[in-house]
């Protein structure tokens, strides 16, 4: 029987927390990536070309905090039309403790869903009135 990695259980459990989030859908990406969409659009992609089943790649949109986010040690550097566009890639090696920062992963997969849902969607997310 197979072990599950700490990677594999922060996927599954970010997953069920963005499926959580109101009319979003889990489908595949390009290539070998998985995605959450918000309507039909995506929030988030999990997976990279050539990643492990003990490592996990997350890039997901922060318009607030992309910038302060660059010094982070999972933080890789965006390049081109992702860096424009303020997608972040996180990813976490084999002997990343990626479970204790689920907490900032939920934070941003929040910012990143807000930031491209409806209007309508993003307040009911942040509870607004």
């Amino acid at each position: 029987m197979k072990k599950t990695t700490p990677q594999q259980k922060a996927e599954a459990y970010l997953t069920a927390f963005g499926l959580s989030l109101p009319e979003t859908s889990v489908g595949p990406g390009w290539a070998t990536t998985r995605v959450l969409k918000v309507r039909s659009r995506m929030f988030l992609v999990f997976g990279d070309r050539n990643e492990q089943p003990n490592e996990l790649t997350m890039i997901v949109k922060l318009p607030t905090s992309a910038e302060m986010v660059q010094d982070l040690y999972f933080v890789r550097e965006s390049k081109g039309w992702f860096k424009q566009h303020d997608w972040v890639i996180a990813h976490f090696d084999a002997e990343d403790d990626v479970l204790a920062e689920l907490p900032t992963l939920k934070g941003w997969m929040t910012q990143s869903y807000c930031a491209m849902a409806p209007k309508k969607l993003a307040k009911l997310v942040r509870g607004d009135a």
